[in-house]
């Protein structure tokens, strides 16, 4: 199995949740990559792709929301895919909703194969730091796809 781990982080919160995912796989089998470094290349060998960003206004960054309409049609077919986000808990972020539904809605839009429910991680504070357990909760979530 390969993995790949592409995230989009503003305050290092969300580089941590996939740092934290990427690590959770056998050794070796994943590697977290910020989107600006992926090539296109890199998707053409995974069986497993995991795609986070911070939650801005219910929006994945646009750096990700780039990379999502850049992938063409059909070609995750193949590829077991999850989403995954930082979040405040604030009653009003909630009326936006989140950047990982819209991910995922992104990742199927292109064939993918959901192999998790959608996750968020939370972060204390438009900035974090990330609460306390999320790293290790992101490693449990990930441990349900990257076996």
């Amino acid at each position: 199995m390969k993995a790949l781990v592409i995230y989009d982080s503003q305050a290092g919160n969300t580089e941590a949740i996939a740092r934290a995912i990427a690590g959770a796989a056998p050794r070796g089998a994943a590697r977290a990559v910020r989107v600006g470094d992926v090539k296109a290349a890199d998707l053409k060998t995974v069986d497993v792709l995991a795609v986070g960003s911070p939650t801005l206004g219910g929006r994945p960054t646009p750096a990700i929301k780039a990379f999502l309409d850049g992938i063409p049609a059909g070609s995750l077919a193949k590829v077991r895919v999850a989403a995954f986000d930082t979040r405040m808990t604030m009653w009003v972020a909630k009326l936006f909703g989140w950047a990982a539904d819209r991910i995922a809605a992104g990742l199927a839009a292109k064939g993918g194969i959901p192999a998790a429910k959608s996750e968020g991680f939370i972060v204390k504070g438009r900035e974090g730091p990330l609460a306390d357990g999320e790293r290790e909760r992101a490693a449990v979530w990930a441990k349900g796809f990257l076996g």
